[in-house]
Formats: C-alpha cells, sequence, structure tokens
C-alpha cells in the first residue's frame, strides 16, 4: 500500500512539475512575409527560429514560434490568413513585419497605413491585449540588391522610408518597440554574403544581424513583465 501511494506521488509531482515547465515557456507568434517565413534560407535560419534559439540560449524558455507568413503576403492577405488561421489571444510575445509587397505592387500608402494599424491592434489581441509583448520589424530595403537595382535602387529606398516611418509612428503612438534592421540589410550592396541564393531575399548571415538588434528589446521586453 505504501509504495503504491508513493509511486501515485511521486507520478502526480512529475506531472505537475511538466505541467508547470510548459507553462512557464514563453510562446511566440511571428506575423509577416517573405521575410519572416526566411524565403530560400533553411528553416533554422529564419530569424523568429534564430530569435528563438538565442532566448533560449541565454535561459529564456520559449516554444518554437508559430509563424503565419507566406512570400508574396500585402498587409490585406496577412489579414486573410490570421482569419482563417484564427491564433489564440495568450502569446507571451508577438512581431510583426509586413509591407514589402504593398510597396512592390504599388498599393496606395493610405492602405498600408490603414491595414498595418489593424494588424498592430490584432497583434496586441493575440498578446492578451498587452502592448509590452509586441515588438514591430523595420521592412528591409531590397533595393540594394542585385533583383532591387534592376527595378530602381533609389525609388525602392526612398519608398521604403515611407512605409517604415508609417509603421514607426503607429507603432510609437501605441507605445510598441520598433526595430530598425534597414541600416543592417544595405551591408547587402557591398557584401554579397548578406543576400540569399535567390539574390533577393536576405541570407542566414544578414537575419543573425537583424537577431542581434532584437535580442537585447526583446529581453527587456520580458523582463520587464
Amino acid at each position: 500500500m505504501f509504495k503504491k501511494t508513493r509511486l501515485s506521488f511521486l507520478f502526480l509531482f512529475c506531472c505537475l512539475t511538466i505541467s508547470c515547465a510548459q507553462k512557464n515557456n514563453i510562446s511566440y507568434l511571428a506575423l509577416g512575409d517573405s521575410y519572416t517565413i526566411g524565403e530560400a534560407v533553411s528553416e533554422d535560419q529564419r530569424w523568429p527560429v534564430q530569435l528563438t534559439e538565442k532566448l533560449n540560449d541565454a535561459g529564456i524558455h520559449v516554444d518554437d514560434p508559430l509563424i503565419i507568413a507566406k512570400t508574396g503576403w500585402t498587409t490585406d492577405e496577412l489579414q486573410k490568413a490570421i482569419a482563417e488561421k484564427k491564433p489564440g489571444t495568450d502569446y507571451d510575445l508577438v512581431s510583426l513585419l509586413i509591407g514589402v509587397n504593398n510597396q512592390y505592387r504599388g498599393y496606395p500608402i493610405d492602405q498600408y497605413k490603414k491595414e498595418f494599424k489593424e494588424l498592430l491592434l490584432q497583434a496586441v489581441a493575440f498578446a492578451d491585449g498587452d502592448t509590452t509583448k509586441v515588438f514591430v520589424v523595420s521592412i528591409p530595403n531590397y533595393g540594394v540588391t542585385p533583383f532591387g537595382i534592376e527595378k530602381g535602387e533609389e525609388k525602392i529606398r526612398q519608398e521604403l522610408l515611407v512605409y517604415d516611418a508609417i509603421a514607426d509612428s503607429i507603432s510609437s503612438e501605441m507605445n510598441i518597440p520598433f526595430v530598425n534592421i534597414t541600416p543592417v540589410s544595405e551591408k547587402a550592396k557591398k557584401d554579397p554574403s548578406y543576400i540569399a541564393s535567390d539574390q533577393l531575399h536576405p541570407s542566414g548571415k544578414q537575419y543573425s544581424e537583424w537577431v542581434d538588434l532584437i535580442l537585447p528589446k526583446v529581453k527587456l521586453m520580458l523582463n520587464t513583465r
């Protein structure tokens, strides 16, 4: 009888320990387009995955991120995907990077302004209404890539600066961190190792430097709660 009681107690203790450990893990939702899904790089080189790995290395236990992103998505297409996926509302960390395809397709800038704000409000809702759990990443300047140079380097740069200014302004209004990775992306103009094999998207090396900028802000966000 004693042995059975003891075994039952140990089993219950283990179950509770595992349950608590799972609850203590940080859940992460990454929203975006090709840059978030990591077009032309391996899964482990995607920046949300690299961020998760570095947080875990720092002793901050984060589950594998849920990534809702696809190459080519505009703001309205991301909205449609979110409506289909229906993510939960209890994420500990949510990121948003979107807009390059609005610029590429020549969509009205007012559409971006409206839909970006709607997406950011959704991101906050997925974080249980807590703005301190959300951060925004700037759009990389693809104008410096071989593909971008052919399309018009300076035109792309100037248009993306407008998009980033809008995203930064809306983020600031909501007290949400805006991480400017654009200067890192512009290193690709002189160093091809910052560009993936498709000659357009960032390489794993570039994403790693994005994470170097993102990581301190996320650590601060997680430590202030």
